[in-house]
């Protein structure tokens, strides 16, 4: 079997990361979910669970012990500090369980995988990947995304994009940018594009 090739897919909230990814998988990539991953090292009586509730308060956890997203994402985004120290937290948990999702994605066959993360440069994760796609759109259009997906009020949803980095911070540290300010068929024929030029250079035809 030749070596896997894993893509990281990284970019903002609201730019359409999970629409991409599974157009990648339409096209034979495996996808490791970033915040799947992130849902299971909180669950119910982890470690990682506990740390959350001693570090933002006991009320992060529900009365039937498990986390509270929208509480904890509340104080956390609230400042840059606090999103540093969810991170400080949560990432080397990630990070374990996301080498441990590839090398096992590798023994079962699979040759093109696909690590869907939000947080792929701050994590580090972006070290597991052989190249990097970053998503982008206007910040505009990713607010009323983001409104229309999570029915979120307005002024939390600025709060969290401005938590956020500039669209440069992923642009200039990917190998592939895609630009998702148009329609769902002209976002595909931009993936399948970049499907296609992975796909040459690990066939080694580029």
């Amino acid at each position: 079997m030749s070596k896997a090739l894993v893509v990281g897919l990284t970019g903002p909230i609201g730019s359409g990361k999970s629409a991409v990814a599974k157009i990648f998988a339409d096209n034979g990539y495996k996808v490791i979910d970033a915040d799947k991953i992130a849902r299971e090292i909180v669950e119910k009586n982890s470690p990682v669970l506990a740390l959350l509730s001693q570090v933002f308060g006991d009320d992060v956890i529900d009365d039937n012990g498990t986390l509270n997203r929208r509480l904890l994402a509340q104080k956390a985004f609230s400042s840059k500090k606090g999103t540093e120290l969810l991170n400080s937290i949560t990432h080397p948990a990630i990070v374990s369980l996301v080498k441990k999702r590839i090398e096992d994605y590798k023994t079962q066959g699979f040759d093109k995988i696909v690590y869907d993360a939000p947080l792929l440069f701050e994590s580090k994760t972006d070290v597991l990947c052989d190249k990097i796609v970053s998503v982008v759109a206007p910040k505009e259009v990713r607010i009323e995304r983001v409104k229309a997906r999570d029915n979120m009020p307005l002024a939390e949803i600025q709060k969290r994009i401005k938590a956020q980095h500039e669209l440069s911070y992923y642009t200039e540290k990917s190998d592939y940018v895609i630009y998702n300010d148009s329609t769902l068929s002209d976002l595909q024929s931009r993936v399948i594009n970049v499907v296609e030029r992975l796909n040459e250079a690990k066939d080694g035809t580029i």
